[in-house]
C-alpha cells in the first residue's frame, strides 16, 4: 500500500457576509496516499474550489477565514506553519493548476518570466538557467517550439496552449502534490482529452500525486484512484471509483449518474436524460436536516430533522444518507 500524503481532518473554512456565515467547507475528511489521485466532484457551488484554496492556505481573509480541521501533508499541519514556512511549499511541494487558464496568467510577462519566476524563487538558480529549465517543462508538456515561443505572451496562445503553460508551471519544481481545479474548463473536447492524457502521464512520470476537481464524471472514471462526492459544503459519499461507479450509493451520487448521457449500440441515446430537480442552497441558509433533502426524491421523516453522518456502509465505501443508518 502506498504511503500517506495527506490528511484532511474536519476541516472548516467560513465567510462572513452581509447574509451571514456562509460555510462554504463544513467537516470535511479526505485523505490521498503518495502517487494516487483523488477525484474530488459535485456541482458547482459545493465548496471544491474553496477546499483546494484552504489546502494552500490561499483563502482571502477577510471575508474568509479557516475556523478549524486540520492539513497533515508529509507529517506537518499546514494550517499551523508559518507564514514563511508556507511560501516555501506553495509551488514547490504542493502546486496549483487555477481554474480558468485564460485568466490565470498574467498578460503583462511572457510566459518564460511567469515560470522561471516560481523555479528561481524556489530552486534558487540563476536566470539563465531557470529560463533553460523553463524550456525544458515546456517540451515535457509537448510544448511546440518553446525556444521561441517562451518569449510570447498570454494573449498569443490559443486556450490549450496556455492551460500547458499552467501544467508546465506547476510542475516545475517537481512537487509531491498537484491540485487541479477544473484543468479542463473552456477547453474543447479534443484539447480536454490531451490534458487529461498529458497529466496522466506526468503523474507516472514524476512520481506525484493529483487532487482533481471537476463536475465531470467522464473524467474522474478515467484518472483517479478514489473519489469524493461533495454538496452544499459536506462530503456525501467517499469510495474507490470502480464501487462508486458500479454500486452509487447517495441519492445526490445517483443523480449525477443518471444526467450522464449513455450511447446505445446504434449511435443514439437510450433514453431522455434525468436531471435533479432544485439547485445546490445558499451556503448561508441551509435547510434543517440533510442538506439535499429539499432535491431527494428518497426523502423521509429523519432527513428534515438532523444531518447523517458519514458512515461506512460497506468496506472502505462511505456514505452520508439517512437510507444507511436508519
Amino acid at each position: 500500500m502506498n504511503k500517506r500524503l495527506l490528511d484532511i481532518i474536519n476541516l472548516e473554512t467560513h465567510f462572513i457576509t452581509d447574509q451571514g456565515v456562509v460555510r462554504a467547507v463544513d467537516g470535511v475528511s479526505l485523505y490521498l496516499n503518495e502517487g494516487d489521485t483523488l477525484g474530488l466532484v459535485g456541482e458547482s457551488g459545493c465548496g471544491k474550489s474553496v477546499t483546494a484554496l484552504s489546502i494552500m492556505r490561499l483563502i482571502p481573509n477577510p471575508p474568509g477565514k479557516i475556523v478549524g480541521g486540520e492539513a497533515i501533508f508529509q507529517g506537518h499541519d499546514l494550517f499551523k506553519l508559518k507564514e514563511a514556512e508556507m511560501r516555501k511549499i506553495r509551488g514547490n511541494k504542493i502546486s496549483m493548476i487555477f481554474q480558468e487558464p485564460m485568466t490565470s496568467l498574467n498578460p503583462v510577462f511572457k510566459i518564460g518570466d511567469q515560470i522561471s519566476e516560481v523555479i528561481r524563487l524556489h530552486q534558487g538558480v540563476s536566470k539563465k538557467d531557470a529560463i533553460d529549465i523553463s524550456v525544458n517543462m515546456l517540451k515535457l508538456v509537448g510544448f511546440p517550439s518553446p525556444e521561441s515561443r517562451i518569449k510570447e505572451y498570454p494573449h498569443q496562445m490559443s486556450g490549450g496552449m496556455r492551460q500547458r503553460v499552467m501544467i508546465a508551471m506547476a510542475l516545475s519544481c517537481k512537487p509531491k502534490l498537484m491540485i487541479a481545479d477544473e484543468p479542463t474548463t473552456a477547453l474543447d473536447v479534443t484539447i480536454q482529452a490531451q490534458i487529461m492524457d498529458l497529466m496522466t502521464r506526468l503523474k507516472a512520470e514524476m512520481g506525484m500525486s493529483i487532487i482533481l476537481i471537476t463536475h465531470d464524471l467522464g473524467v474522474i472514471a478515467e484518472a483517479a484512484e478514489s473519489v469524493a462526492v461533495m454538496y452544499a459544503g459536506k462530503i456525501v459519499e467517499y469510495s474507490n471509483v470502480v464501487n462508486l461507479f458500479e454500486n452509487p450509493k447517495h441519492p445526490y451520487t445517483r443523480g449525477l449518474m443518471t444526467s450522464l448521457p449513455r450511447i446505445n449500440g446504434g449511435g443514439t441515446y437510450k433514453k431522455r436524460l434525468e436531471v435533479i430537480p432544485g439547485m445546490v442552497p445558499g451556503l448561508s441558509d441551509l435547510p434543517k436536516g440533510c442538506r439535499f433533502s429539499p432535491r431527494c426524491k428518497y426523502i423521509m421523516p429523519a432527513c428534515t430533522e438532523e444531518y447523517p453522518i458519514l458512515k461506512e456502509d460497506t468496506e472502505g465505501h462511505l456514505v452520508s444518507c439517512w437510507m444507511y443508518l436508519s
